[in-house]
């Protein structure tokens, strides 16, 4: 049994099919979720990573547990995750955490209880998602246009499908063997891929043209700050728009666990247009 956190996620929607594909049993455990938002087969279980003790009866029987950075006690969950069996955790954390290790502060002490939990751990660092355009779904719905600040700056942006993949490899990966215990992975796309260009990508897939608008840090500030703590703000914008050389270099660890490229940028937006139509 895998137990997947944040399963209706763009992350862990996709690990929970892998992983039911490979016929392992899984519990998807989401804040809201219920049998019709999981497959066939697939335990589904209310829960909040913000109470731990709420997470006994999701973790019971499984072996391996797939972890977001949510809530604020990661050494009470992973204490429940071991009194309950789990021997195995992957972590799904940030790039951030290791190129900007103070305004990624959260993630940093997810990982440090999962390397100081016991248990066999690995930690996928994942730099931005291409779902993040998402973001401008209603946007290119209703007007066909893309707002983003940095409209030129490049990222090698990953495709969360491939996050998925490495996370269900390693998962997966026999439990006698050491592959991938103690490693910590950064999850990046085959090239960086810049705001501009991707609104572009999105109306290729479409077919018809996307007005890329280029907003200011301030623009850009007073949105994020609606949903976001300031200091994690400033953090992703200073990512965003001065991006240090590490953060702007392609990682080879999805080819390196999966055994070949990760996608561009433009085939998540092909298979995702629907969403911009």
């Amino acid at each position: 049994m895998i137990v997947v956190t944040g399963a209706t996620g763009n992350v862990g929607r996709t690990l929970v099919r892998i992983l039911t594909e490979d016929q392992v049993p899984v519990t998807a455990v989401a804040r809201h979720i219920d049998e019709a938002q999981v497959p066939p087969g697939v335990r589904a279980v209310a829960a909040d990573l913000a109470e731990p003790d709420g997470l006994r009866g999701a973790f019971e029987g499984a072996e391996a547990l797939f972890l977001l950075v949510a809530g604020e006690r990661p050494y009470d969950i992973l204490d429940v995750a071991k009194s309950a069996g789990v021997r195995k955790v992957v972590l799904l954390s940030s790039q951030g955490a290791g190129t900007r290790p103070e305004a990624y502060a959260h993630p940093r002490q997810f990982e440090a209880a999962v390397r100081e939990s016991g248990l066999d751990w690995t930690i996928l660092r994942s730099g931005g998602l291409d779902s993040n355009a998402f973001a401008w779904a209603e946007s290119i719905r209703a007007r066909r246009t893309a707002a983003a600040p940095f409209g030129d700056v490049g990222l090698p942006f990953v495709d969360p499908d491939d996050v998925a993949a490495v996370a269900a490899a390693v998962l997966l990966t026999d439990a006698n063997t050491t592959t991938h215990t103690g490693a910590t992975y950064t999850l990046t796309g085959p090239a960086p891929t810049t705001p501009r260009a991707r609104a572009a990508a999105i109306a290729t897939a479409l077919g018809e043209p996307v007005t890329f608008v280029e907003q200011t840090r301030a623009e850009a500030h007073e949105l994020m700050a609606r949903f976001m703590p300031l200091p994690v703000v400033e953090g992703t914008l200073a990512l965003l728009g001065e991006p240090t050389g590490e953060e702007r270099c392609v990682s080879p660890d999805v080819e390196r666990v999966l055994g070949r490229a990760a996608g561009a940028f433009a085939g998540w937006a092909e298979r995702n247009v629907v969403a911009f139509r």
